[in-house]
């Protein structure tokens, strides 16, 4: 594949997650504070074309370093859709990309969200649809800054809820209901 196919590649998969963002996240609410982040154009959809652990934790520092020297990006879709398909070599990813954060000292400033096309909750079985809530079209972390988040919950009334009305309205809505949407982001 030359240079301009895989930049094309990655420009599409960023343009997918947008996407997915923009068409399922925003759109039904899955995350009330997505849509100003969405409006204000202060999401990065940074892909990482890495596939093993040590490239992509090394690329994670960096755009935590990125997100430290430019506030005005207000978080990061760091999205690695190659060597993290399978959802359980992802979640080690996970658990070592936020024992990382701890080492760099990052502990409090910045924390991961978790979300993967194959996304299941603990004891839930797959076609739960509360699933979709963290399914998206590309294995990603979501570096979320800490004071950002606790300032926004601290500015929503019952932010508690918000998981109890998410498992509700994708219960209401269906698996196969989210699987087209996903689908559909796909095929931008």
């Amino acid at each position: 594949m030359s240079q301009h196919e895989q930049d094309k590649e990655l420009q599409l998969i960023a343009q997918q997650t947008q996407s997915w963002v923009e068409q399922v996240i925003m759109k039904y609410n899955i995350c009330p504070f997505a849509r100003r982040e969405v409006e204000r154009g202060s999401i990065r959809y940074a892909v990482i074309d890495e596939s093993k652990m040590h490239n992509v934790l090394e690329a994670l520092i960096k755009e935590c370093k990125l997100l430290d020297d430019n506030p005005d990006v207000e978080t990061t879709l760091f999205i690695v859709p190659r060597g993290f398909e399978g959802f359980y070599p992802y979640l080690d990813l996970v658990d070592v990309a936020n024992n990382l954060l701890i080492e760099q000292g990052y502990e409090g400033v910045y924390q991961l969200a978790s979300m993967h096309p194959d996304y299941c909750f603990d004891g839930e079985p797959m076609d739960e649809p509360s699933n979709y809530t963290n399914r998206s079209p590309y294995p990603l972390l979501h570096i979320i800054r800490e004071t950002s988040m606790e300032q926004a919950l601290a500015s929503y009334k019952d932010p508690e809820s918000i998981p109890e009305r998410n498992i509700e309205f994708t219960q209401r809505k269906g698996s196969d209901f989210f699987a087209k949407l996903l689908s559909q982001c796909m095929k931008k």
